[in-house]
């Protein structure tokens, strides 16, 4: 690269910063959803994870299926100075069940409950929502067959979304049923798309001799044509698979969980059985799933580990990001923003200690003392309220509260207990501005 090339990050690759100017890569708003997701996560008894980002590459090959995009076309992968083939994790479920297994826990306990935040990699076109590099919050239970965990991590997944405030969302979930309903869709699936290969893309004409079912979720338009023909699964369901979706949606609708049957959902991946789902908006375009799931009940079993039924989800942070503009104003900026003139700087600092003891966020002005500059700043960081302490302030003991979003100011002692007193007036009456 030349000395005058400017250094640029890689195209669908983005930064997250303090303020930036697309709110969807404000890092406040990140922080909004992780604190959000890990805290009703953690309230369901789900333990955060941290897994590498990292994997051999036989890993996704085998546990996400050679016909899928993400293997055959989307992986970062690579030979390290070792000779090993590595990728960049492109999802979450591979590596988690590979730790599952790697820590034999199959055998010292097997129903366990993660969730895990992080970066994921795949090599496609970047586009709104969709990136080179992207951000998930995903859960995996492993462990339990019964459909009270299908209900429950949807029960839980719409009471996040509630959390979140979002708004236009549709649960749509279907069946794949179990190994003999699947060999049974795929012979009915089989020859219905024999007699329709004229109107197939090229991809979805040689899905249709080596996995059937992923031309279901092809996006080209004469194949979707085609396909909402195609016959229901419902169909070629085994009593029992029968059984447990009409438990899940039994007790979804109990639970009020507003379950839309979606009869062609079969999700991008080729590891799972039974139950699966997708939270869908009207708000981000073609690219509508904010999170999707479902069962993998062979997998762990397939990748080497004892058999053990599982289910799990995944939310892509930008896409929850686009969705939770108003974040901005749950997780904006500090309580109080105190700006010191020269001279009160201990005094400064000794009443942030004091309030952040109490709870509150406090952010101290530590550059060069400009008023309206600090004032600027304080409303570019959304503060809630600005504290000027000056040469009258410390020699009165009393300074000018103000709250930024009305500008009303309000007279207070500068003591930490009385600041805390007006500083939670303003919190439970108004919302931070932004």
């Amino acid at each position: 690269m030349s000395e005058t090339a400017s250094l640029r990050a890689v195209k669908g690759m983005n930064d997250i910063l303090p303020g930036a100017s697309e709110p969807h890569f404000d890092s406040a708003v990140w922080q909004h959803l992780f604190d959000v997701c890990g805290a009703h996560l953690g309230a369901h008894g789900f333990h955060q994870v941290l897994l590498p980002c990292v994997e051999e590459t036989a890993l996704f090959a085998r546990g996400i299926g050679q016909e899928t995009d993400i293997v055959s076309k989307e992986m970062y992968s690579f030979t390290d100075r070792g000779g090993r083939a590595l990728t960049l994790r492109p999802e979450g479920t591979a590596g988690a069940v590979r730790a599952y297994i790697e820590h034999n826990l199959g055998k010292t306990e097997p129903l366990q409950r993660w969730w895990y935040g992080g970066p994921m990699f795949r090599a496609e076109r970047p586009q709104k929502g969709r990136y080179r590099q992207f951000y998930q919050i995903g859960a995996e239970l492993f462990g339990s067959a019964s459909p009270t965990a299908d209900a429950e991590l949807l029960l839980l997944l719409w009471q996040l979304c509630q959390r979140l405030e979002l708004t236009d969302l549709r649960v749509a979930v279907n069946t794949v049923g179990d190994r003999e309903s699947r060999d049974g869709y795929r012979a009915q699936l089989r020859t219905f798309l024999a007699a329709h290969q004229g109107g197939l893309c090229p991809s979805c004409v040689r899905r249709t001799q080596t996995n059937p079912l992923r031309v279901l979720d092809c996006k080209e338009s004469g194949c979707r044509d085609i396909i909402a023909d195609a016959p229901d699964i419902l169909t070629a369901l085994t009593g029992a698979s029968r059984q447990h979706f009409e438990r899940v949606c039994e007790l979804c609708a109990a639970l009020g969980v507003p379950l839309q049957r979606a009869p062609r959902l079969v999700r991008g991946l080729d590891y799972y059985t039974g139950t699966i789902f997708e939270f869908v908006t009207g708000g981000l375009g073609a690219q509508d799933a904010v999170l999707g799931g479902g069962r993998y009940d062979d997998l762990v079993a397939e990748m080497g580990g004892p058999p053990t039924p599982a289910i799990g989800f995944a939310a892509g942070v930008e896409r929850l990001a686009l969705l939770c503009r108003q974040a901005l104003d749950a997780a904006g900026g500090p309580a109080l923003y105190l700006i010191p003139m020269t001279g009160s700087e201990e005094t400064a600092l000794r009443l942030a200690s004091g309030l952040r003891e109490r709870g509150h966020r406090i952010e101290v002005d530590v550059g060069e003392p400009r008023l309206k500059r600090q004032m600027r700043r304080a409303d570019r960081l959304r503060a809630r309220s600005a504290l000027v302490l000056g040469e009258m302030e410390l020699a009165s003991g009393r300074g000018k509260l103000k709250e930024l979003a009305s500008a009303r100011e309000i007279d207070v002692a500068l003591d930490a207990a009385a600041v805390d007193e007006v500083l939670r007036t303003i919190q439970a009456r108004k919302p931070n501005h932004g």
